[in-house]
């Protein structure tokens, strides 16, 4: 068993294209169901915390808002 790369050697494999050929079959989405956009706007200083901490977290901005409001969601019942 091999140990997981850091995202900067992710990065640095990935960079180079012979690393870039799929592998296997195509996979759908798991939240295939994700079908409707919310428009949401934040002040600039609260944006920017949020995406240091999707950037951390190595989510993306959409599923590190997801996943807040799903822990609200949850903590709240």
């Amino acid at each position: 068993m091999s140990t997981p790369m850091t995202p900067e050697q992710e990065y640095q494999f990935y960079a180079q294209s012979e690393n870039q050929e799929p592998q296997g079959a195509p996979r759908r989405r798991r939240n295939a169901r994700l079908s409707m956009i919310v428009p949401v706007r934040f002040p600039p200083e609260l944006l920017d915390e949020v995406r240091a901490q999707a950037h951390a977290d190595d989510r993306s901005l959409s599923a590190w808002i997801r996943r807040a409001v799903e822990h609200e969601l949850h903590q709240a019942a």
